[in-house]
Parts: structure tokens; C-alpha cells; sequence
């Protein structure tokens, strides 16, 4: 029986590939680029799973330790592009101790060994240390074009010195947001400068990185391709020769309009000099005296950044009045309501929004108009229909201002709202109806995060995002539900949801284990704030095969409460971990 079936496959094999040689299905694979689409090919047949194998160039490992690298080179030998993550989204915002784990050391030394095809490399929240970027750069530096370490920490200057020196053919150097030693030390850009020629993109934006101007001005002259330079902090004044010299730049972050260890002085930005190519741009610390130097820009610019900035309302409102062409808006909330209302009648092509959470002690933010409540939002929702991406921070919220995204906002496949907890009075809860025409007006969505305040949804309305998400792939929800009965009703639809993250929820353990088990297709759960059991042992409903549970306690030192708890629960094919904290708790698998 088994010979047969085995035969039957074969033959189905030939039968769907008849008349398409390996070669061509191989290239047809390559315009193949949504991963979920990949996977459903190579399920098709064993030759079409061999095919995908082989041509597949770009994986993303959305989990470190949900594999291994030895298992990865074996399933995608020709990988030429690799996107690794490792610690939770949640250490982004501190919830994560830094001893959790996340070592890049077994994944570099694999890859450097055996990856023989890989040019582009993209870690993100990893402990890397010097010791791994020496290994990698001795085998792959003579074909790496692109790295990527993206909030990651562990190296120091003297290793990006090394891939500056030794990788000559690299096109792109991220560092933006990542913890550095010997930051102070700016030798590795001149050394980038004078050993590269080819490069297009660097960026070490939101690091404490040094950054001389003069050698800035040299690695811009002597990289004539380069479009993106993000950089840290560095007084504007003394960019000018930067700017002439670098006329294929094309985006531009950081700078400083605050000289270290100096007074602010009033200066004259109206003639500042940016090249003609310059149409992305994020200005630190830029206040009422400088923003006229975006105005003679500002027609051009397709990406604005001012989260970085000491603006009132009236100041946004000036400078986005100037900007008909933005596509992608990065703000804090100070931008207000009459911000949004400005932005929807400006921004007609605008795809991206992200309003962050100002600092309430920060100028500008006492004005009652900086804040951003439903008549923003609905502006937002009628005036730019093309937004694909929507952040948002408010502090007031109706189900019709919700029911207006739904409506209007047709393209967005990623939607993320947090009620912030600054008015004492919110004027509608909850907002079950307008979650519910929300999801089923936003057909396009895959990403999905409502964080908002206790009672703001209810049982019902966790029902609704379960019945009306089928698309959603990523979730995170705050101070939702009423019950365990809120958190059963969404398992019982999202069919397609992969990962789940709830904060402050407080459902039982009982409930959270059931809830992953009804979900599917879900391979990673993050819990912080549930309600424990009585023996601590309900959490093991959930165990299945390959799924490793963690219990994760941030403060080892004193009595955790129940909101600071958390759980996370995530599909491996390596196994147990190996090398867990006293904060980590292996529940499964016990050995």
C-alpha cells in the first residue's frame, strides 16, 4: 500500500508539472514572493516541494528558536537573504528582561559555515558580539551586500570597523536603534569612506553613535551611489558641505538642531542647501526658528518625520499645508485633531500614518488642541483613502469614528489604535459595533493591534474580531474582554492568525489554553497580565507536539504580581532551550 501511494504521487508530480521543465518552474517560483503563497506550493507535491527548496532565495524566521540553522540550510540550501528575529516585540518596550536570550552566536557560526549563496543578512533583536561579526566577516565578506542588525546589541565599534574594511561590495549598513560600545568612536566611518565605493544605503539612526562631519562629507563623496543616510545626532550647521556634495541623496535622517555642550543660538535656516533628490527627510530636535528650512522642500518631500520635534499644532499645520505629495507621515500626537483635518485635506496620496505618544510635559502638548480624538480620525478616514498603514495614538474615541475606517479605508492591511489613558471621560464604550464594521470594511487587513482601556470591548465585540478576521494574520489586543468567555469567542474564528499578543487581559490560564488550542493556525503566543491557577498547572492544556511554553517572571527579586506575569508560547522544530535565565520557566518541554 505504501509503494503505491508513494507511486501516486510521483505520477501526480509529473502530471502537474507536465511540460514545465524544473528551470522554468524555478523562475516561475521566484515572482512567487508572499511566503504563505510559497508555502502552499511546496505542499502541492514532493517535485514541487524540491523546486521551492531550490529556488527559494529569501526566508523570513520570524522566531529563533523555532528552528535551527542546520534544519534551515538542509530545507533551502540556496537561501541568498535571511531575515532572523529573536527576542519578543515586548522587549521593544522594556517588558522583556535583558538576559532573556536571543545570542546570534549558533546561527552566525552555521551560516557562515555553510550558507554559501547568502549576500544579505538581517538580524533583529539579537545579542550579537564582536566575536560573531569576526566570524561572519572572515567568511562572507567577500560577497555580503547587505547587513542588518536592527536593534540588536552585544558588538562595539571596532567590529562595524572591520565590515567597513573588509566587506568592499556592501550596498546597505543598518544599525538604526542598536546598543554599541565604544560609541564614541568614529574611525569606522572614515574606514567605511575609504573601502567602499558601492555603497547605497547607511543607517545608524537613533544610536549614540559619534559622527564627524568631515567624515561624513568624505563617505558621501566617495559613495556617489548612495540614496539613504540616516545618522545620529550631529549639528545641522556643520552639514552644509555634506549636502552639496551628496547630490543622489534621496533620504535623509538625524542631524541635530542643538549643539552638545552649547547654548541654543537663534540662527537662519532659510537658505539651508538640500540636494534636489531629497525627498524623504526626519530633522532632530527641530523647533519654531528652524522649520523654515522645510519650506522650500516641502512640495517635494514624500516622507515627513517630525516625531523628533519641538512643534506646537499650528507649527504642523503650517508645514503640512506645504506637503500635497507626502506618502508616508510619522508624528507624535501634538499634531491634534486640526493636525489630522489638515493632513486629510493636503495628503491625498498619503499610504502610511503612524502618530505616536508625545511626552505630556513636552511643549506644545499643554495646548488643547494636541490631542487627537474621533474628529482626527474621521478627517483621516475620508481624506486619504490610499493608506495602506495606520498608527494611532488618541485620547478620545466613538464607534462611528471606527465605522469610518471601516468605510473609507479600503487599502489598509495594517491598522493599530491605543486609547491612551489621559481624559477621565471617554464618550462612547464600548466600541464593539465599531470594531466590528471596522473588520468588515478593511478586507485587506493582515495586522491588527487595539489597545486600548478596560470596558472599552466587550465579550461581544472579541466575538465580532474573531467572526470578521479572516485575513489577520498578527494581533495584539489590550484590556479587552470582560470574561474567559470574550477570549473563547475570537479563538473560534481568526482561521488564518499566526501570532497573538494580549496585554492586560487577565484571562485565566484555563481559557488562554484552550484559546491556542481552537486557533489553528497560530504558531507564537505572548501573554503578559493573566489569571494564575491554583496549581499553576493549566497552562499544560495547551501542550501539544513541537510547542515550547515559557513562564516568564521580569523581577526575580521580589514577589511578581499577576500583571507582570507573563507566558509565551511559540511552535519549534529545535526543541528545549538550552540557555534560559533564572526569569525563564521551561513548562514545555519539561526535558
Amino acid at each position: 500500500m505504501g509503494g503505491e501511494a508513494e507511486g501516486g504521487e510521483r505520477r501526480l508530480g509529473r502530471v502537474l508539472s507536465f511540460g514545465i521543465p524544473d528551470t522554468a518552474l524555478g523562475l516561475v517560483m521566484g515572482y512567487v514572493e508572499d511566503p504563505w503563497d510559497r508555502d502552499a506550493i511546496s505542499l502541492v507535491c514532493r517535485h514541487w516541494c524540491r523546486v521551492d527548496a531550490l529556488s527559494r532565495k529569501h526566508v523570513t524566521v520570524a522566531m529563533a528558536y523555532s528552528t535551527t540553522p542546520e534544519r534551515l540550510f538542509r530545507r533551502f540550501p540556496c537561501l541568498e537573504s535571511l531575515k532572523l528575529k529573536a527576542k519578543p516585540r515586548a522587549a521593544m518596550f522594556n517588558l522583556i528582561s535583558e538576559d532573556w536570550g536571543g545570542s546570534a552566536s549558533p546561527w552566525i557560526q552555521q551560516l557562515s559555515a555553510t550558507f554559501h549563496f547568502l549576500k544579505k543578512l538581517h538580524l533583529r533583536r539579537m545579542i550579537v558580539c564582536d566575536d560573531d561579526i569576526n566570524i561572519l566577516v572572515r567568511a562572507k565578506a567577500h560577497m555580503l551586500v547587505a547587513l542588518k542588525l536592527d536593534r540588536c546589541s552585544g558588538f562595539s565599534t571596532a567590529s562595524i570597523a572591520l565590515i567597513a574594511r573588509s566587506c568592499k561590495k556592501l550596498e546597505t549598513l543598518f544599525l538604526e536603534e542598536s546598543t554599541i560600545d565604544e560609541r564614541d568612536n568614529d574611525e569606522w566611518i572614515r574606514e567605511l569612506a575609504t573601502s567602499n565605493s558601492v555603497l547605497e544605503t547607511l543607517n545608524f539612526f537613533l544610536t549614540d553613535l559619534r559622527a564627524s562631519p568631515e567624515y561624513l562629507t568624505l563617505l558621501v563623496r566617495n559613495c556617489q551611489r548612495l540614496k539613504t543616510l540616516k545618522i545620529s545626532e550631529c549639528f545641522m550647521p556643520d552639514l552644509v558641505s555634506l549636502f552639496r556634495t551628496a547630490q543622489t541623496l534621496q533620504e535623509f535622517a538625524g542631524g541635530s538642531f542643538e549643539e552638545q555642550g552649547q547654548p541654543v543660538a537663534s540662527r537662519n535656516y532659510e537658505n539651508y542647501y538640500f540636494p534636489p533628490s531629497l525627498h524623504r527627510l526626519s530633522l532632530l530636535y527641530m523647533g519654531t526658528n528652524e522649520m523654515q528650512i522645510l519650506f522650500p522642500y516641502a512640495a517635494a518631500l514624500k516622507k515627513l518625520d517630525l516625531q523628533f520635534t519641538f512643534l506646537s499644532t499650528e507649527e504642523h499645520c503650517q508645514i503640512v499645508q506645504r506637503c500635497p505629495n507626502l506618502e508616508t507621515l510619522e508624528v507624535r500626537d501634538v499634531i491634534g485633531d486640526r493636525g489630522l483635518q489638515v493632513v486629510a485635506q493636503t495628503c491625498k496620496k498619503l499610504q502610511r500614518l503612524r502618530v505616536e505618544r508625545g511626552d505630556d510635559d513636552q511643549g506644545g502638548l499643554e495646548d488643547e488642541q494636541g490631542r487627537i480624538s474621533q474628529v482626527g480620525l474621521m478627517a483621516i478616514a475620508q481624506g486619504c483613502p490610499e493608506l495602506t498603514y495606520w498608527a494611532i495614538h488618541v485620547s478620545d474615541i466613538t464607534n462611528a469614528a471606527l465605522e469610518a475606517v471601516g468605510t473609507c479605508s479600503k487599502n489598509l492591511n495594517d491598522f493599530r489604535l491605543v486609547l491612551l489613558d489621559r481624559e477621565a471621560h471617554i464618550t462612547e464604550l464600548p466600541l464593539d459595533n465599531g470594531v466590528r464594521a471596522l473588520l468588515r470594511g478593511c478586507t485587506k487587513l493582515r495586522r491588527f493591534a487595539f489597545y486600548v482601556r478596560p470596558g472599552a470591548l466587550s465579550d461581544v465585540g472579541l466575538g465580532y474580531v474573531g467572526e470578521f478576521s479572516k485575513s489577520i494574520r498578527y494581533m495584539l489586543l489590550g484590556n479587552v474582554g470582560e470574561s474567559d468567555n470574550g477570549i473563547i469567542q475570537l479563538s473560534k474564528g481568526c482561521p488564518s492568525l499566526q501570532k497573538l499578543e494580549l496585554r492586560g487581559c487577565f484571562f485565566s490560564e484555563h481559557a488562554l489554553a484552550m484559546a491556542a488550542l481552537e486557533l489553528k493556525s497560530l504558531r507564537y503566543l505572548w501573554v503578559q497580565g493573566f489569571r494564575t491557577s491554583p496549581t499553576g498547572t493549566d497552562l499544560m492544556a495547551m501542550v501539544r507536539p513541537f510547542w515550547n511554553i515559557e513562564y516568564i517572571v521580569p523581577d526575580q527579586d521580589e514577589p511578581c504580581p499577576e500583571h507582570q506575569k507573563q507566558i509565551l508560547a511559540y511552535y519549534s522544530l529545535a526543541g528545549r532551550r538550552t540557555d534560559c535565565p533564572p526569569s525563564v520557566t521551561l513548562l514545555y518541554p519539561a526535558f
